[in-house]
């Protein structure tokens, strides 16, 4: 199974998610100074945040370079079509969350989702949670997904 592909070669991934209240954009590198500033003025409510339990972000919270490097990871899994990591842009366009969607480390046919946004912004992350979780039942070719309930 490990050979498969994430999702199917001719599967047209989805560049962004619009609602009224915020925007998905694939994170890449360009995000960087804002991506850095959300998270590490969020980090115990993420930590708090279903699905990540208590792991990250790290408690030595990463240098800015550091973070350069995780999102063009994170970018070029998106191009390899390996994972899908998209930034949560609050409709003014500051950086207020993260989402990510890879396949399971323990069983590639579950779909590991996983989500967050900043503390000055949690009233989102339910709101974030269920329009992601329609986007992925209507758009996405995942059979199983394992993303944390709210």
């Amino acid at each position: 199974m490990a050979d498969q592909p994430f999702v199917p070669v001719d599967f047209d991934v989805p560049r962004e998610l619009r609602t009224q209240r915020f925007r998905l954009e694939p994170l890449g590198p360009e995000h960087n100074v804002a991506d850095h500033a959300a998270w590490t003025s969020s980090i115990e409510h993420i930590r708090s945040t279903p699905g990540f339990g208590g792991s990250w972000p790290p408690a030595d919270a990463m240098t800015p370079e550091a973070n350069l490097g995780d999102l063009q990871r994170h970018a070029d899994d998106f191009v390899a079509r390996r994972g899908f990591t998209y930034t949560v842009l609050e409709t003014g366009g500051d950086v207020i969350g993260c989402l990510y969607i890879y396949p399971s480390r323990k069983d590639p046919a579950v779909t590991d989702v996983r989500s967050w946004v900043r503390s000055d912004r949690a009233e989102l992350d339910i709101v974030l949670y269920g329009a992601v979780s329609d986007w992925l039942a209507t758009r996405w070719p995942f059979a199983t997904v394992d993303y944390a309930p709210r």
